[in-house]
């Protein structure tokens, strides 16, 4: 009689591997094509490089601000029609200091501009987007996340329209204040919204 297969090499060898996978049901997963997505939808992951084995959800693009191993859990609530709210809470990160944050269009990738420019309602015809008409908070989904002294925080946005489906793909972690070795505006790490 053979051994059951939990117990052979091969299966105990892949057994690690299949624990990477995803289950359908997790938090952050997609909805199944052709389902009716949930009116709250939660992603919870921990920022990696994106150069990681597994492609991360998280992904940090300066660790000194967004070590990896860092976590993340992002609700984003559309059960009122015509109504997006956003909360990010974040552990783990750079402490004292500020993260402007941004719905954007692009998924995440290896290269931080992969995410594309930050999502709008209403699209400004002139790229990239400067013009205060459509660059302003009631236009952008845009968050002041501030970490204490632990690098803990919660920001929360709300805006009265709800994205497009499959045009806001990431909310992008901007450097922000104290800049220390970094832009303000540049790109510390993305978060996939939408597989």
């Amino acid at each position: 009689m053979s051994a059951p297969l939990a117990a052979t090499p091969l299966a105990a060898a892949l057994l690690p591997l299949a624990l990477l996978v995803p289950a359908a049901a997790s938090p952050g997963s997609a909805a199944p094509s052709g389902s009716t997505a949930s009116p709250v939808s939660v992603v919870e992951a921990a920022f990696d490089p994106a150069t990681a084995f597994v492609p991360p959800t998280a992904v940090s693009y300066a660790d000194d601000l967004v070590p990896y191993g860092a976590h993340t859990r992002i609700v984003t609530d559309r059960s009122t029609a015509g109504r997006t709210v956003l909360t990010m809470t974040v552990t783990g990160l750079a402490p004292d200091h500020e993260f402007p944050v941004h719905l954007h269009t692009g998924s995440c990738g290896a290269d931080p501009a992969s995410s594309g420019p930050h999502y709008q309602d209403a699209v400004d015809p002139v790229q990239p987007s400067t013009d205060p008409a459509y660059a302003n908070g009631r236009n952008e989904l845009r968050l002041a996340l501030r970490t204490d002294e632990h690098g803990e925080g919660t920001a929360t946005a709300s805006v009265p329209w709800q994205p497009r489906p499959g045009e806001a793909r990431s909310l992008v972690m901007h450097a922000g204040t104290p800049t220390g070795p970094h832009a303000a505006g540049d790109r510390a790490a993305c978060v996939k919204l939408e597989k």
